[in-house]
């Protein structure tokens, strides 16, 4: 099995993030997706965070919606104590899922960095990681940098995307909802009005 595994705050999740994702099924040919609500992430400041509880509810809303190929959602970083590492995330993913090919998904900025992150040999060892661009300049500047990575790590292996990119941010979202403007177009079916419900972002 191809196994799509997708990490992120998801504070809220929004339709870029469903876009890659359709993105990613389809061309990676990926037999199921597990999305991975971070716990408390190690590489960004958060300070209008929702509870992860709610993030992993909005992850469940927006998965119950894909159609592409099955869509998971595991609280794994969730439970977990302290900061959310890929690394560990990863090994207890292959751990759990020993037969399977497991593909790391992500967009550009994240994959410009991943040398930065803690233990990168070891992600880079236990999933191939795919990547799409999100600016025009995107592709190229993934492309260079795969090659800068697969002279550096051994083992590695990358899927980069030409693909086309929503330019949708998180943020652009909590923006959006504190100042009572309408949010719904930039989210998964039902997100929004759970985040009315919960009155999130206010």
């Amino acid at each position: 099995m191809r196994i799509g595994v997708y990490g992120g705050s998801f504070n809220p999740i929004h339709a870029a993030h469903m876009a890659l994702l359709e993105t990613f099924a389809a061309r990676v040919q990926l037999d199921r997706v597990l999305l991975v609500p971070a716990g408390i992430p190690p590489h960004k400041d958060a300070p209008d965070l929702a509870s992860g509880e709610d993030r992993l509810a909005m992850c469940r809303i927006a998965a119950a919606g894909f159609s592409r190929c099955p869509m998971d959602v595991t609280d794994m970083e969730l439970r977990r104590a302290g900061k959310s590492y890929t690394a560990d995330t990863l090994a207890a993913l292959r751990a759990e899922y020993p037969g399977d090919a497991l593909f790391f998904l992500m967009g550009e900025d994240m994959f410009l960095t991943v040398q930065n992150w803690r233990a990168p040999e070891k992600i880079l060892a236990l999933a191939t990681v795919c990547a799409v661009p999100r600016t025009d300049d995107g592709f190229r500047r993934l492309i260079l940098h795969s090659e800068q990575l697969s002279a550096r790590f051994s083992p590695f292996s990358s899927v980069i995307l030409n693909a086309p990119f929503r330019d949708v941010s998180s943020t652009e979202v909590r923006e959006r909802v504190k100042a009572g403007e309408d949010a719904s177009a930039l989210l998964p079916p039902g997100v929004a009005e759970y985040i009315e419900k919960r009155g999130l972002y206010r």
